[in-house]
């Protein structure tokens, strides 16, 4: 049996790793007590596959995992029965079957949507500008890990996001910038929310980044 989980990770959850968050939810299933599906070999490893992962520091509203059962059981109550033995910060929204031949998840990703808030002062008409700028470049050659590659085709969507505060909050605080992003997050095609935010002049450590959607192929 395969089932598909859908949770969000907040709060200081957030700085935990990839890795760590596979073994949180190792646990997670043994003390719920499910019948977990391991690989052979000398070091079997738990059936699970977490869609995209996602960067230390990022928060998430759409984290996807896959994991494997060995044998048939009720979904009835089995979100409840996850909820209560994981950590504060992991939120478990949905869990529903999947055809046990369907591709991996990791592979059927195509794009990731994100929310950036930016916590320093940012001109408006200055970030508008700078957004239209990397929108109508036709290539952005950018280097990582010693190889350059073109930024601008992994970028599908960028701009800012109107405020949707009341006026009365509005005039207690201003509410924060913030920034939509849609990027390519295929294998080997991946566009990165700190990079964007890189060539619009703005510090990675001046924001707060949440991932809210990630796009499946149909």
């Amino acid at each position: 049996m395969r089932i598909r989980i859908t949770f969000s990770k907040q709060g200081a959850l957030r700085y935990t790793g990839h890795l760590d968050l596979h073994k949180l939810w190792e646990r997670a299933a043994r003390r719920a007590e499910l019948p977990l599906a391991y690989s052979q070999g000398f070091h079997p490893q738990p059936k699970m596959n977490i869609a995209a992962a996602l960067p230390l520091g990022f928060s998430s509203r759409c984290e996807v995992l896959d994991m494997r059962l060995e044998r048939e059981i009720p979904l009835d109550g089995l979100r409840e029965k996850l909820q209560g033995t994981l950590p504060t910060g992991i939120q478990v929204t949905s869990v529903e079957t999947v055809d046990e031949k369907s591709a991996p998840l990791q592979t059927q990703v195509e794009s990731a949507e994100y929310e950036v808030t930016l916590t320093d002062a940012a001109t408006g008409s200055d970030l508008k500008r700078k957004i239209n700028s990397v929108m109508e470049a036709k290539s952005i050659i950018r280097e990582r890990r010693g190889k350059t590659y073109d930024l601008r085709p992994l970028i599908e969507e960028l701009k800012i996001l109107e405020s949707n505060g009341s006026p009365l909050v509005q005039e207690r605080a201003p509410a924060l910038q913030k920034i939509f992003m849609r990027l390519a997050a295929r294998e080997g095609a991946t566009g990165r929310p700190e990079e964007v935010l890189d060539m619009l002049g703005i510090a990675f450590e001046g924001t707060r980044i949440e991932r809210i959607h990630l796009l499946f192929k149909s």
